[in-house]
């Protein structure tokens, strides 16, 4: 996951035979919390730096992070579907890029309401890319938080403008990871998975640094390796989750982040949401809510 991801989407049922949920709950609300002070950092780091060098700084850091665990299991380090690896990585990498660039454009609160569109797009995507069938309520549902979207943006208004389309981007980006991780599948590890979407992030991101590098100092390496740790701890928890209890019923808890996203918004920036954004963000959360329960009937009528 990225912070695109810090609108986690939850892509499906959780599979595991023992089911423990309000163990699952708390590891998802400790995740998101995490989510939302790396987005804090990300912002913050994004005033200075440019988002390329920001996004290749955490994914350094998560590579030192999975260096060890990586080497003392040397069969993750062969996926089994390289080049949907590939293009998974390539989409994380422009999430991430997406979503830091509207930090340096937006208030936190907004640019993560706005990329809690993703799991709406998934439920759109896998209808031509994975063939499932979408029925009229879960489809009223993403209408429904696109309304949402367009009362946190407001076109016309000049409040957010057309820096809003970066998150807006960045929810298109992860949703289509989501989708191309649904379709690989259980072929490979988590580990595996998140290695090499930081592996190809990192490359690619680095390829960037000659036109942007500016010398980060102590301190920003501190922040960057800070954001790492919460990027790869924040994913290993939702990981943890998911294997713990139902994604349905975790989708609920992981739009607590628009709580947290708020709460460092204030502490950090001083930034206040707009009766705008709250509304906006309500409707979003709420249809994101209905889907997630749409999946879980379809999963018990399975």
């Amino acid at each position: 996951m990225t912070s695109a991801s810090a609108s986690p989407a939850l892509p499906q049922e959780s599979r595991s035979g023992a089911e423990r949920p309000f163990a699952a709950i708390a590891l998802v609300l400790l995740a998101v919390a995490l989510f939302s002070v790396m987005d804090a950092l990300s912002k913050l780091m994004a005033e200075r730096f440019d988002p390329a060098e920001v996004v290749w700084g955490r994914y350094l850091a998560i590579l030192l992070l999975l260096a060890t665990p990586m080497l003392r299991r040397p069969r993750l380090l062969l996926p089994t579907r390289p080049r949907l690896q590939l293009l998974r990585g390539v989409l994380v990498l422009g999430a991430a890029l997406l979503f830091v660039a509207g930090l340096q454009r937006l208030a936190l609160a907004d640019a993560t309401a706005i990329a809690f569109v993703s799991p709406l797009l998934v439920t759109a995507l896998s209808i031509p890319l994975l063939g499932e069938q979408v029925g009229v309520r879960r489809w009223s549902a993403v209408a429904v938080g696109f309304v949402g979207v367009l009362v946190v943006i407001r076109p016309g208004s000049g409040a957010i403008g057309i820096a809003a389309l970066l998150p807006l981007s960045s929810a298109s980006c992860w949703a289509l990871a989501i989708v191309l991780t649904r379709r690989m599948g259980h072929t490979d590890a988590p580990l595996t998975t998140l290695f090499y979407s930081s592996l190809v992030g990192f490359v690619l991101s680095a390829a960037a640094l000659p036109l942007v590098w500016q010398t980060p100092r102590a301190i920003d390496w501190a922040m960057l390796a800070a954001m790492g740790l919460l990027s790869a701890t924040s994913q290993y928890l939702f990981i943890l989750g998911l294997a713990r209890g139902a994604a349905s019923l975790l989708a609920s808890f992981s739009y607590s982040q628009i709580v947290w996203s708020t709460t460092m918004g204030f502490l950090v920036f001083g930034s206040v949401p707009t009766a705008w954004t709250w509304a906006g963000a309500a409707l979003i959360v709420g249809s994101g809510l209905y889907v997630a329960h749409r999946e879980r009937v379809r999963a018990r009528q399975r």
